[in-house]
């Protein structure tokens, strides 16, 4: 296994960073959600067995114990996950690559995919947008996503400036309020878009979940590490 030996450049170390290794427990960080489902059977299979109040719905805690005494989990959004762990607070996380592409952390780095979770980032309009746009192309659009850093750069390519509306959800109806002509979000099925009169019309991105490393720990804690990976890839795998 040869994971963490493949990291290459350097890194400014926040205080924060250099604090992971101090943690006494190792933090694994997951999201909440859809994700999680299918996370559950891999975390088990890697003997990553939660206590019985993680899976209760009506819990508030945020942090759990495991049957080992070696490992935390934290549940957080999925967005956190990402921060957590590139600002030190995780050693180590499972997002969707949605998330790395947005935030797109210089402290992160994801070696394994896990084939988890697969959907897509795409972009959805309604049909009279669409064929107003088929007359004239446009220079500039306004988008609802919460996705306004990936937005930006896939039509920045495309030469069209863009101004983003973040929202954190319901951007189906955006659209519909006259907020903004496109949405940008995760599509699965594509109910959700049909039920709001949206049509698929783009795909910016295929997301799958994978495991999130922080370069600090990477090199701290390289032992650690590789055995947990290890474990993953082998689930993966088989």
């Amino acid at each position: 296994m040869a994971i963490i030996s493949c990291i290459f450049g350097r890194k400014s170390v926040t205080s924060l960073g250099m604090d992971i290794a101090k943690h006494k427990k190792f933090i694994l960080a997951v999201p909440k959600g859809r994700i999680l489902k299918e996370l559950l059977p891999i975390l088990e299979a890697c003997d990553i067995v939660p206590e019985a109040d993680f899976t209760n719905d009506k819990s508030r805690a945020l942090r759990f114990k495991t049957n080992r005494d070696d490992i935390d989990i934290i549940r957080v959004r999925a967005f956190d996950v990402a921060t957590f762990v590139a600002n030190g607070a995780a050693h180590i996380g499972v997002v969707g690559s949605d998330v790395i592409e947005e935030f797109d952390y210089q402290e992160l780095f994801s070696p394994l995919d896990l084939g988890i979770g697969k959907c897509r980032l795409s972009v959805a309009m309604r049909q009279e947008d669409i064929d107003k746009e088929q007359d004239i192309a446009p220079s500039h659009i306004k988008i609802a996503s919460k996705y306004p850093n990936l937005t930006a750069r896939y039509y920045r390519a495309q030469g069209i400036q863009t101004t983003c509306v973040k929202l954190s959800g319901a951007m189906e109806i955006a659209p519909q309020l006259g907020l903004a002509t496109r949405i940008v979000d995760l599509v699965s099925t594509g109910s959700t878009l049909k039920a709001n009169d949206l049509i698929e019309v783009e795909t910016i991105l295929d997301v799958s979940s994978r495991v999130i490393l922080n370069r600090t720990t990477s090199k701290t804690l390289p032992d650690k590490l590789n055995s947990i990976m290890s474990s993953f890839e082998k689930v993966i795998l088989k």
